[in-house]
């Protein structure tokens, strides 16, 4: 009857440390997952870990110019562009490996997941057709 303690605030903690563990735990996959792409596609692994420069390393994989990236910071047309190149991205880098159109829409929903499969699998960089 006397205890005062506020559990409610004591679950919230649990669930934000837990949430912050789990996004840690992806985000280093991540990092690891293009590392190895970066590998197999000839590029230097490093390049993983500078934000912006990996993605203009992996639109140089992909045969898209990193250019397009400017888009990215134009007011209203980032939200579109970010989308639309999201698709081409991913299509891009499933046809890069040699995979099939399920192969990227999984990696456009299930990025972490598909690009650990690129990275740790048996599929091999086979360069982008213009």
């Amino acid at each position: 009857m006397g205890n005062s303690y506020d559990y409610s605030a004591a679950l919230g903690q649990g669930i934000a440390t837990s949430t912050l563990v789990v996004f840690a735990i992806v985000g280093i996959l991540s990092i690891v997952a293009m590392w190895k792409v970066f590998v197999k596609a000839g590029k230097p692994g490093w390049a993983s870990i500078i934000p912006i420069y990996n993605m203009v390393v992996l639109f140089q994989i992909i045969g898209l110019s990193p250019w397009l990236l400017l888009l990215y910071i134009v007011p209203l047309v980032n939200y579109i562009a970010i989308f639309v190149i999201s698709i081409i991205q991913a299509s891009r880098l499933a046809k890069a490996f040699g995979k099939g159109t399920g192969f990227a829409v999984g990696l456009y929903f299930l990025n972490p997941i598909f690009m650990l499969i690129l990275g740790f699998g048996d599929s091999n960089y086979v360069g982008i057709s213009k």
